[in-house]
């Protein structure tokens, strides 16, 4: 590591390792993120309190369990997350899951991962924008709320323009202002619960009555609430030592967060259980914070979610920019736009721009259409690397031992089955835009491989 950083230019910014030859200054994304940066960037994405995104679309589709459907799909992320860590670990390069498909399945199927892969990656910004909307105009109904979303949205694309590093340091504070009001929200919640307590303290993980079906669908939505730590992944060309920092910073991630999660909402059941009282699925976490702790609570709520919003909102355009760069520069997107780095910043910026431009679609469309379709795209992704580890590590002679055997076939086969679990539980809504989605990636993709009969350009991974 010490010899790679010698031979740079820059002090502190290690290279590519084995960049092509004719890799330009102006195509490398600089390596300026440690561990802490990582996990940071991941909990942004994975903002804690993304609990009250869907907390009453999740909890009334669950009919109050919303804290079990997060063990679920904890549990599923664990598994799943393990896979990513060790394709991180072997390659360490931006185009997560896009990247590992292509190299354990060839282009074609690496294409169509990656362009599932957007679908969850291009609609995350769209619902952080659409969820500040929601919980500002109350407050401001003078403003529309297509100033909030395309104010954000500016203000978001200049931030990742400006570079990484920069994004990981705001995403520092606005991380530690939702951990200050988590800790706030559940000592309030507990005194409230003290002079009011709830019929039941066990009912969100244990029911007689559960609806299994119901349960299996409301944890599939909750998958887009773990995207952060596949979008950890897609940092890896930007990553110090990423060999060593990916696998850590992708587990911490997944299991932190999961615990918040569970946390956060069972917190929030036991301070208002009649879930069916609620008044509006999109904005009912404003329902619980009212009976926590009156106006004060409400209003600390929505300075700090919408601060944390905008948070993910950065780390998720970082994210799918990262997805479109690798495409790009593999040229199965258009490389001069998608493919190439402004020298200046060493970041995407066209392929950033692209992204914001997509993302005013959330000026028209739905919070409940938006996170549905996200988990379509994930669950692609997530099938595809639990089956890349196999193929990729399973294909090498010193693998194939017992302990080889279990942790890169038993251990990503569990993940897989339990992926799989997942979506036999999505929506017909997601299935029939994914569905929609993935024909047109076949379309496109059947135009530059001309039926099929020319093969893809070479993949930035195959030098690696």
């Amino acid at each position: 590591m010490r010899e790679a950083a010698a031979i740079d230019t820059k002090p502190g910014i290690i290279p590519y390792p084995e960049t092509t030859p004719t890799s330009q200054s102006s195509d490398k994304l600089k390596r300026v993120l440690g561990l802490p940066s990582l996990v940071l960037f991941g909990l942004a994405y994975m903002i804690p309190l993304t609990v009250f995104t869907t907390y009453g679309l999740v909890t009334t589709g669950t009919s109050g369990h919303l804290p079990l459907a997060y063990i679920v799909t904890l549990i599923v992320m664990l598994f799943t997350a393990y896979s990513y860590g060790r394709m991180a670990s072997k390659h360490p390069i931006a185009g997560s899951a896009y990247s590992y498909a292509r190299i354990a399945f060839g282009g074609n199927a690496g294409f169509l991962v990656g362009w599932a892969l957007m679908l969850d990656y291009l609609f995350m910004p769209m619902i952080c924008y659409l969820v500040i909307s929601i919980y500002m105009t109350p407050y401001f109904p003078e403003i529309p709320s297509a100033a909030w979303i395309i104010g954000c949205l500016l203000t978001v694309l200049v931030l990742n323009i400006l570079g990484i590093k920069l994004v990981a340091k705001v995403n520092l504070i606005l991380v530690v202002a939702q951990i200050v009001f988590v800790a706030v929200f559940i000592a309030i919640s507990l005194k409230t619960v003290s002079q009011n307590p709830p019929p039941s303290f066990t009912y969100p993980f244990f029911d007689s009555g559960i609806n299994i079906s119901a349960l299996l669908s409301g944890a599939a939505i909750l998958c887009f609430s773990f995207l952060g730590f596949d979008a950890v992944s897609t940092l890896s060309e930007e990553t110090v030592n990423p060999k060593h920092n990916m696998p850590k910073a992708i587990m911490l991630c997944t299991f932190v967060s999961g615990l918040l999660y569970i946390a956060i909402s069972y917190v929030g059941h036991i301070v208002y259980p009649d879930w069916q009282s609620l008044t509006n699925p999109d904005s009912a976490s404003l329902d619980v914070m009212q009976r926590a702790g009156g106006h004060f609570l409400s209003a600390f709520f929505t300075a700090v979610y919408v601060a944390a919003c905008f948070a993910s909102a950065m780390a998720a355009q970082a994210s799918v920019t990262r997805v479109l760069y690798a495409m790009g520069r593999d040229d199965v997107l258009p490389k001069r736009i998608f493919g190439s780095t402004w020298k200046r910043f060493g970041t995407p910026a066209m392929a950033t721009i692209v992204v914001s431009l997509i993302s005013l679609t959330a000026l028209e469309i739905s919070l409940e259409l938006a996170t549905t379709m996200i988990s379509f795209g994930a669950l692609v992704g997530f099938s595809f690397v639990n089956l890349s580890v196999c193929k990729v590590f399973l294909s090498e002679q010193e693998n194939r031992t017992a302990i080889g055997y279990f942790r890169y076939g038993v251990l990503p086969a569990i993940g897989l089955i339990l992926t799989l679990w997942l979506w036999t539980s999505l929506t017909r809504q997601s299935f029939e835009v994914g569905l929609i989605w993935l024909g047109i990636g076949i379309v496109y993709l059947l135009w530059i491989t001309k039926g099929f009969t020319k093969k893809l350009p070479k993949s930035h991974s195959e030098n690696i």
